[in-house]
């Protein structure tokens, strides 16, 4: 009889201190995280190999930093970008990965040169 009252305290009480964490992850939660940068727009894309500038803009407008990528993953090109107009030229036909920071917030985007 004392082991079954005993399990069925142990239990509940597991059961309630599970519950309060529970909580307290969901209370920490309640401020929104930005996980994409606001409005942003890369164009023209696709692009022919023929023009030598894209354009990125988003919502705020913030400097931000630009990072290219191939598709194997190697970075083969990095600036910083304060106005909207991103040189295209010393990238050739293919396909790129452009990771984009403004502020403390990335996000990732493909590139098609024709």
């Amino acid at each position: 009889m004392k082991k079954s009252y005993f399990l069925t305290l142990f239990f509940t009480l597991v059961l309630f201190a599970t519950s309060q964490v529970v909580e307290a992850q969901n209370f920490t939660r309640d401020t929104p995280i930005q996980e994409n940068i606001e409005g942003l727009t890369i164009y023209p894309n696709p692009v022919s190999s023929s023009r030598t500038f894209i354009y990125i803009t988003s919502k705020r407008n913030l400097t931000k930093r630009i990072e290219v990528f191939n598709v194997l993953g190697k970075q083969i090109h990095a600036t910083k970008l304060v106005g909207k107009e991103l040189s295209i030229t010393n990238l050739s036909t293919g396909v790129y990965i452009l990771k984009i920071t403004e502020g403390d917030v990335s996000e990732t985007r493909k590139l098609v040169i024709k």
